[in-house]
């Protein structure tokens, strides 16, 4: 097992430092989160890194009707406030958190962290080195995963996932290699990552 919290932390502080100083119409940038801005995204990070106890989960889930993506949304509207300066200091203030919501594995913080960072990053043209030790877990953590709790188990099925600059090799059928970072996003769904990507399988990814 890796301590996940200070690989969490790192990637919380190093997204804040990103988000510093951006342009109101960045903040209004598509994110690669399909109908999310890049505020949308940090403010959704926000209620991820903030503590709910059992009851207020279950609260949350009724409110939503029983529906993870609209219980998302809610959650992230109460964090968009006044505007990106609200949300940037609401990251601040929940950078440092060791609260996850009940009965989610820790390693999906990390999944969040990385994939959302790309969902920021990449529409902003901005580049950023994950540590392999929080990339690697959440990638093995998603193709275990079902599509519809999250994960991409279903997306990576058929293809042999192979990191070029990492020590993993993943399932079986026609090879699909390329940075461990967009291996993670693709399985995730994010298509922006497939040109990062090689291989005969990349079309069944894809």
């Amino acid at each position: 097992m890796i301590d996940v919290w200070p690989l969490v932390h790192v990637e919380r502080h190093a997204l804040i430092a990103d988000l510093e100083g951006l342009s109101d119409e960045q903040w209004r940038t598509p994110s690669l989160c399909a109908g999310w801005t890049v505020h949308d995204v940090a403010a959704h990070l926000v209620g991820n890194a903030s503590p709910i106890s059992i009851p207020a989960l279950a609260a949350a889930l009724v409110r939503a009707r029983f529906d993870f993506d609209r219980m998302n949304q809610q959650d992230a509207e109460r964090e968009l406030g006044d505007g990106p300066a609200y949300t940037l200091r609401r990251l601040r203030e929940v950078a440092r958190n060791t609260d996850a919501p009940p009965f989610v594995p820790l390693v999906v913080r990390l999944v969040e962290e990385v994939v959302h960072g790309e969902d920021v990053r990449r529409p902003l043209g901005i580049d950023h080195v994950y540590p392999v030790e929080a990339v690697v877990p959440a990638l093995e953590h998603q193709v275990r995963t079902k599509v519809s709790i999250g994960g991409g188990r279903e997306r990576a099925a058929g293809v042999r996932l192979v990191a070029t600059d990492a020590d993993v090799v993943i399932g079986d059928g026609p090879e699909v290699r390329g940075p461990a970072v967009a291996l993670l996003l693709a399985v995730s769904g994010r298509a922006a990552a497939l040109d990062d990507l090689a291989g005969p399988g990349l079309g069944s990814l894809a």
